[in-house]
């Protein structure tokens, strides 16, 4: 019997092992009252700076790069090799980063890009023994309050238009009757 055709739709996406993720780790602990370690939004913020920076084709290659092998040119990519959805992956990681603070940013990149554990992580960052799970949650919420994941003092954030709840425009009389 021969195999149906491979179409973009019935192409294979490669997987994401979540098993290597320390945020999905940390979201599958409990702390002493049964919470999860970090909470839902601070898990989508995480997640989504990750996405961003593996767009960004931010990673150190672990392998030879041999489309310049012979051209004389260096092996990094320029601005000018890269594609649009990366430059715009760049910019948001950027702004994502600059939202967290400079304080924050090096433990968000290390856990989150690089998927370093927290011991690690706190030994490349010169931080305290086990100091690392605060200052991680308090980077996470930085980025879920830049994402719009969190809401801000009664706002709400999922503002889709500038009128309140109850407003709805009106259509006068005349209008509707010479129509």
């Amino acid at each position: 019997m021969p195999t149906p055709p491979i179409t973009p739709s019935t192409t294979p996406k490669p997987a994401f092992n979540d098993a290597e993720s320390p945020l999905t780790w940390l979201r599958a602990r409990r702390d002493r009252t049964g919470q999860p370690l970090i909470s839902d939004a601070q898990y989508l913020a995480g997640e989504r700076l990750r996405m961003d920076f593996e767009r960004a084709m931010l990673a150190r290659r672990t392998t030879t790069n041999w489309d310049m092998a012979g051209a004389g040119g260096r092996g990094g990519a320029s601005a000018a090799e890269l594609s649009d959805g990366a430059i715009a992956a760049r910019q948001r990681y950027v702004k994502a980063l600059e939202a967290a603070g400079p304080e924050l940013a090096s433990m968000l990149a290390q856990v989150c890009c690089l998927s370093a554990g927290l011991e690690q992580a706190e030994r490349l960052l010169n931080l305290p023994q086990r100091s690392g799970k605060a200052v991680l949650a308090l980077g996470l919420t930085a980025l879920a309050r830049h994402y719009g994941l969190l809401q801000q003092d009664g706002q709400r954030n999922d503002v889709r238009h500038w009128g309140l709840d109850d407003y709805r425009p009106g259509i006068p009389d005349a209008q509707l009757e010479e129509a």
